[in-house]
């Protein structure tokens, strides 16, 4: 018999132990994946009007306990209490979304056919496996979940081992929203025990949001059980700023891109690609702009900017930072570790940024913006393609016919924004390319990945 696990969590802005959770055994695990393989037998049959009723009951809930949640969020992974409200009310909306549109999303799709009635139809595949992570440990979930739900499929959610009370609360929501009880359900699991559940025949397809690393495994565990896989991994969005950039405007939004919840979101703005003859003042514009984010009380509704997810993570990117100087980047703001407990960490601005260094080659997860010089526009878009990741881009310029083509024609990357910083929108596909993942979540396009399109051809009559 399988033992159960504990989760300890850890105030991330003081290094002090926080709450302390049971965990699922594997056998609890798998006793749970049968009760809600069980429960989709039913809700899979529920009509759309009743799922969009309990599903706005869950946006209700949500808008109501707003201030709990986002508390939770900042004693488990240090996020401000203001950043947290923001992403409870972007989860309630998510839901409110598929709650208005999915019946309509999913409606069956006609086909001129002589002599037959034909269509597509799209029906459940059954329960979803999420992986999730800590960064937005309440909208990565909801942005799967409620597409999920609203498909007619069941949820199961393996969250990351540092949230377990976001996870449990989330798995709370859906009970008081009047959801059936085992239709989403929260495993408080190892990462270990998370290739017997996708293995296991009651589970139809998996998601995950993480590491590339966490996705090669998902994904060759889930190919090899001949699974569906929606995968969503890390990024390096790069943004260009073109020579007829207004520079206050590109600042604020590279500082804005940079800056969304610490640094730490796989569409943060990481590398900031400059035409060289205007690159010292943009440098001048950015660090003005950065300057303005001083560590704080993450509790404190006026702070904009709290710690890091934990102190490991704060000294894995300051060692990124160290190399890349070493390997000639030049220090323009912050880069020292603050003499205090907690996971802080200033925001930072390395320029001279070449092939080779940390900064420039790898994913920096946290409060640390890149910038390199380009020549022109053609090796502004060589620089941003030249990378394994492919999740967001940007573009900065004075031309909006100009940024929009180079975002729709040139970037490799699943999301192009034009004067402006990548987000997620319930009402528009969210994904990548290359290491960045496959597969979309939100809008029509992440409905559609969880449900089996199906062809009907019905002749004579």
């Amino acid at each position: 018999m399988s033992a159960n696990p504990r989760f300890q969590t850890v105030d991330p802005a003081t290094g002090q132990p926080g709450k302390t959770y049971d965990g699922h055994s594997r056998d609890d695990a798998l006793s749970i994946l049968g009760r809600t393989h069980d429960a989709f037998g039913s809700w899979r049959r529920t009509a759309f009007a009743e799922r969009a009723r309990l599903l706005r009951r869950a946006a209700a809930v949500l808008r109501a306990r707003k201030d709990d949640f986002a508390a939770l969020m900042t004693a488990e992974m240090g996020k401000t209490l203001t950043d947290g409200r923001a992403e409870i009310e972007k989860c309630a909306g998510g839901c409110d979304f598929y709650a208005d549109h999915a019946e309509a999303f999913l409606a069956p799709e006609p086909a001129a056919i002589e002599g037959a009635k034909a269509y597509a139809t799209f029906n459940p595949l059954g329960v979803v496996l999420a992986v999730m992570p800590w960064n937005f440990p309440f909208w990565q979930v909801f942005r799967f979940a409620a597409p999920a739900l609203m498909a007619g499929n069941g949820a199961l959610l393996k969250h990351a081992s540092n949230v377990p009370g976001c996870a449990l609360a989330i798995e709370a929501v859906f009970r008081e929203a009047g959801f059936p009880e085992d239709i989403f359900r929260t495993l408080l699991i190892p990462s270990d025990d998370v290739q017997t559940l996708i293995e296991d025949d009651r589970v139809a397809a998996v998601t995950l949001t993480g590491s590339v690393e966490a996705g090669r495994k998902v994904a060759a565990v889930a190919g090899g059980a001949l699974k569906k896989v929606v995968l969503e991994l890390g990024g390096a969005d790069a943004y260009l700023v073109l020579e007829d950039a207004d520079i206050d405007l590109a600042a604020k939004v590279c500082a804005t891109a940079r800056m969304v919840n610490a640094g730490q979101s796989c569409i943060a703005g990481k590398r900031f690609v400059v035409i060289e003859s205007i690159a010292p003042a943009f440098e001048r514009a950015l660090v003005r702009e950065m300057s303005v984010f001083q560590p704080g009380d993450p509790r404190d509704a006026a702070t904009r900017f709290g710690p890091l997810v934990s102190i490991a993570a704060r000294d894995d990117i300051h060692a990124q930072v160290e190399a890349s100087l070493a390997a000639g980047a030049r220090l323009l703001l912050g880069g020292e570790r603050p003499d205090r407990p907690g996971a802080w960490y200033p925001a930072t601005i390395l320029t001279d940024v070449t092939p080779g260094q940390p900064v420039h080659d790898e994913e920096v997860f946290g409060p640390v913006a890149a910038i390199i010089r380009a020549k022109d526009e053609a090796d502004a878009i060589r620089i941003a393609n030249a990378s394994p990741f492919g999740l967001g881009s940007g573009v900065i310029t004075s031309d909006l016919a100009r940024g929009e083509r180079i975002a729709a024609e040139d970037l490799d990357a699943g999301m192009a924004f034009v004067n402006a910083n990548v987000r997620s929108d319930a009402r528009l596909p969210f994904g990548g390319v290359k290491h960045s993942g496959h597969g979309r979540e939100c809008s029509r396009h992440g409905l559609l990945e969880f449900v089996n399109v199906k062809t009907v051809w019905v002749e004579g009559g």
